[in-house]
């Protein structure tokens, strides 16, 4: 991906040097990634995730110290800056052209360790995720050393991928259809719960898709190999497949972000069709 030399965003919001501190209990926003730190760590230690996140002491790198930025991070944060930036310019386009509708953009925030949201304590281990009670994500980028090393997702495009479908839950947020999807969740079993989940997460990689095909034909940013690196990192975070890495059976009804074919074949979905409508995982007759 082109990128370096290139426009940033204004909205982002940089708590690396401030120490942010975290409290216990995990991120409570949706999260693209979401909780994939969490299976991979987990998977390292030979522990369950959920006795992981249990151990998660509230305070945790919250010390107050200025946290050390290393010329890897502040790299990092340009990068995430610029493809902030592809993302308010293509979906601003697209608001107006398929919806004819005024599209406000998130504020991202870069965290170094931990740091506090309305949604609950960030972390390396929560992974990055969107906050609708702010309109805000919240990322440690940290976590594309996780998911090169751990999870074999390499590549810049990766990497924009994750941060392409978080601002995919914005625009849900936007379009009044992440506040719908979470309060039916809330009245529903957790099996339903979980379902609903996979729809949210789908159409996230939905929406990630159209912004990867105008990065290409509009803004003429995507090199050689760009798409199938967005695509294997969708295949490494699939349910199914960070099931099996932890050694256990992939156990469908517990899934909430969709098997590794479904995160891939919407992705794909939004790069083919380049339209908000295409995404509609909640009306399709199957995901």
């Amino acid at each position: 991906m082109q990128w370096k030399g290139r426009r940033g965003s204004r909205n982002i919001e940089d708590r690396r040097r401030a120490g942010g501190g975290m409290r216990a209990g995990g991120a409570a926003g949706v999260g693209g990634i979401g909780l994939v730190a969490v299976f991979v760590i987990a998977l390292l230690l030979g522990v369950d995730p959920a006795q992981l996140l249990n151990q998660i002491e509230p305070g945790a790198g919250s010390s107050g110290a200025p946290v050390g930025i290393t010329a890897e991070d502040e790299a990092a944060g340009e990068f995430v800056s610029v493809v902030l930036a592809d993302t308010e310019e293509i979906w601003t386009r697209l608001f107006a052209d398929q919806l004819n509708r005024r599209y406000t953009p998130a504020t991202l925030v870069l965290f170094k360790d931990g740091t506090q949201s309305p949604c609950g304590g960030a972390s390396g281990a929560t992974g990055p995720f969107y906050c609708p009670a702010d309109r805000k994500v919240y990322l440690d980028t940290g976590f594309f050393v996780t998911m090169e090393h751990q999870l074999g997702a390499k590549g810049d495009f990766a990497a924009a991928y994750v941060v392409a479908h978080e601002i995919g839950h914005h625009v849900q947020n936007e379009l009044g259809i992440l506040s719908k999807a979470n309060s039916v969740r809330q009245q529903v079993s957790e099996v339903e719960s979980n379902r609903i989940s996979v729809m949210i997460e789908l159409q996230a990689d939905c929406l990630s898709g159209i912004w990867a095909r105008e990065a290409a034909q509009s803004l003429g940013v995507v090199e050689r190999g760009d798409f199938e690196e967005a695509l294997n990192a969708a295949r490494r975070i699939g349910d199914d497949t960070l099931q099996r890495n932890a050694g256990r059976r992939p156990m469908p009804h517990t899934f909430t972000h969709g098997t590794s074919e479904q995160r891939e074949r919407w992705f794909e979905t939004g790069l083919r069709s380049g339209k908000i409508a295409a995404c509609d995982t909640f009306s399709a007759d199957a995901l």
